[in-house]
């Protein structure tokens, strides 16, 4: 799926100047990289922000029309507004197609309902990561990457080094000898609970048993001392 974005080059600068912009429906950015120099440009804030939505937004190869010259870029970094969520600035970067890229890549989850974890054991899925960084030529940059739950079960995790990626991907994580968990699969809470408080009353059922034999043999120790008095 291939993104493109108009953009016009921003001749005004600095906080006051961008704060009109957005209030005119512009929303201003910056264009960077590739050994050329860096320009500030302005884009349309209601057709950025239908583009924003979609994920491989983030994760795509984008065409960038700047005053009608085409050129590919990522985006880089983005500003959001804490209240509104609307896009207060974007970031832009220029890509050479013989040069690695590190880029974050969402993962996308298969096979959940039907995990045997899940399905046959009644276990609960937790994704530990949702993306992770990457480096790879931007050729064979990928839109997200595939985990495959279909034989995880109840107590099992997967980690980077079992995922499946293409020819020419590195996952950064393990390049840095950081094998980290991705996603498994647990015993729900509530089962866990259950059975701790189960285990919690057969603890206490032991310890009256214990005290209720006490409780029985005493009085047949007192009579025992009572007969011996008698005797005497």
């Amino acid at each position: 799926m291939k993104i493109e974005i108009k953009a016009n080059e921003r001749m005004v600068k600095g906080t006051g100047a961008s704060r009109r912009l957005r209030h005119s429906g512009i929303t201003p950015g910056i264009l960077y990289g590739n050994n050329k120099d860096a320009k500030s440009i302005e884009i349309n804030a209601k057709d950025l922000s239908l583009q924003f939505r979609k994920e491989v937004f983030h994760s795509s190869i984008l065409t960038l029309d700047l005053n009608g010259q085409k050129e590919a870029v990522i985006l880089r970094d983005y500003q959001l507004d804490p209240v509104s969520s609307n896009l207060l600035h974007i970031d832009l970067q220029r890509i050479n197609e013989n040069q690695k890229l590190h880029v974050k890549v969402p993962f996308h989850f298969v096979n959940e309902e039907t995990a045997p974890g899940v399905k046959l054991e009644g276990g609960i899925i937790s994704h530990i990561m949702t993306e992770v960084d990457i480096a790879c030529l931007p050729k064979d940059l990928p839109q997200f990457i595939e985990v495959d739950l279909a034989e995880l079960g109840l107590g099992e995790s997967i980690h980077l080094s079992q995922i499946k990626i293409a020819e020419g991907i590195e996952l950064t994580p393990l390049t840095h000898g950081n094998d980290a968990a991705v996603t498994s699969i647990t015993k729900p809470r509530v089962v866990v609970e259950t059975e701790e408080v189960a285990a919690a009353a057969e603890g206490d059922e032991a310890e009256a048993t214990d005290d209720s034999a006490e409780s029985t043999d005493a009085p047949e120790a007192d009579k025992s001392d009572d007969s011996s008095d008698n005797e005497s």
